[in-house]
């Protein structure tokens, strides 16, 4: 039986169920090198476990929304969070690197059910500008979870040692499922269900992916994101390497990046209703270039160092949060009928760039600032690329909803 949420209490959950799997991302970054000791791994095999877990992220989010289409949203999101935390205790137990692989594969497998399910259930419960405001405020909490990931993992990795990083995410699964089954109404009703029979799945994926205004959205947020998200990945050798700071260093860089995506959400919020989303997403652009403009001027002519490598990150991040909740919205709203496979399919496309930068980008740039400023530009460039492109469709094709089967 669940309790009545009020706005603030449904935004937060919502948002803490979206944070799990980014979570999972950043609180073990200031652990890789006790990792490598421990297990006898080296830097690539350890790296190798965030490019594991986001290829497992990025091949399940495609299915966590299908299943949500099917079953509801409460109860596949308290299904996937205790199977998270089950993969976390396989990784905090883990005795050697192949191990710790096989945990990171499974929490990945379950990590993505947040973002993906809780944007559907936003749109069940709202349209239009209240919709852009319960997205925003979801943003805004959800952007602690970068600053306090890293801080939370280094406290946790000086005072009990890097296993105690997956004791805690296990601690927070099970804690999100408790909360998941006490208070989250479920928002899609018996008779909008949709079936999971192969054939009309496949033609519906199908059709998602074939749309071009859908796809330009949801390319341009998956680019945008990857613009910060290169320095995410790139933490340990931005911070350690290139600023010289130690392990505590890492609020360094998640603490600004955590500030721009609450001033972006905050008045993504505060410009729902007042301003188009055309409008908005635009002066999200303004900020992201603005931001690349500081950041390769920084990088090519200062010597690296804090606070000013790291404020055009933060200034990146406003941008990028004010500009995704109206591109992500402005996609759903094309298949009402399907919303939460419409969001496995962004979620897909914005993980899966992720894990591809993982595996290939971060590597090559990551040896010099100035060449993660330029992969910076080149993500913000394509991304706005994508927007340009969906803007000369007509903004029609865009908010027509098309009925799926």
């Amino acid at each position: 039986m669940t309790r009545p949420l009020t706005y603030a209490r449904l935004a937060s959950l919502l948002a803490a169920l979206s944070s799990i799997g980014p979570f999972a991302i950043d609180a073990y970054l200031p652990a890789f090198p006790a990792i490598g000791v421990a297990l006898g791994a080296s830097q690539l095999e350890v790296q190798q476990t965030l490019t594991i877990y986001m290829a497992a992220l990025a091949a399940m989010v495609l299915w966590h929304g299908a299943l949500a289409d099917r079953f509801g949203r409460r109860r596949v999101l308290i299904l996937l969070t205790v199977v998270f935390a089950l993969a976390s205790l396989v990784c905090a137990l883990a005795p050697s690197i192949e191990w710790l692989w096989v945990g990171r594969g499974l929490q990945g497998v379950s990590g993505g059910a947040g973002i993906v399910v809780g944007r559907a259930v936003v749109r069940d419960l709202h349209e239009g500008p209240q919709a852009q405001r319960l997205m925003s405020r979801v943003m805004l909490i959800f952007a602690l979870a970068p600053a306090l990931a890293p801080m939370v993992g280094a406290g946790l990795l000086a005072m009990a040692g890097w296993r105690a990083i997956f004791f805690f995410l296990a601690l927070f699964g099970l804690a999100l499922a408790w909360a998941t089954w006490r208070f989250l109404p479920e928002t899609l009703a018996e008779e909008d269900r949709q079936p999971l029979h192969p054939l009309p799945l496949l033609r519906a994926y199908l059709r998602i992916f074939r749309h071009p205004a859908f796809m330009l959205l949801a390319l341009g947020v998956a680019l945008n994101f990857n613009g910060f998200f290169l320095y995410v990945l790139s933490a340990p050798v931005f911070i350690l390497e290139h600023l010289g700071l130690g392990s505590g260093g890492f609020v360094w860089l998640f603490g600004p990046a955590v500030g721009g995506m609450m001033i972006g959400s905050v008045l993504s919020e505060r410009m729902a209703g007042r301003w188009s989303p055309v409008r908005t997403v635009g002066f999200g652009f303004v900020l992201m270039f603005a931001a690349v403009v500081a950041n390769a001027a920084v990088s090519g002519l200062l010597v690296p160092g804090v606070p000013v490598s790291v404020l055009p990150i933060g200034l990146f991040s406003c941008g990028m949060a004010l500009a995704t909740p109206s591109m992500s919205l402005l996609g759903l709203e094309i298949f009402p009928e399907r919303r939460g496979m419409a969001s496995s399919c962004q979620s897909f496309l914005q993980i899966g760039l992720n894990a591809a930068s993982s595996a290939r980008v971060a590597p090559v740039l990551w040896s010099a600032p100035l060449g993660l400023a330029s992969g910076m530009g080149m993500f913000a460039a394509l991304g706005l690329c994508a927007w340009l492109a969906w803007r000369r469709l007509g903004t029609g094709q865009g908010r027509v909803g098309e009925h799926i089967a």
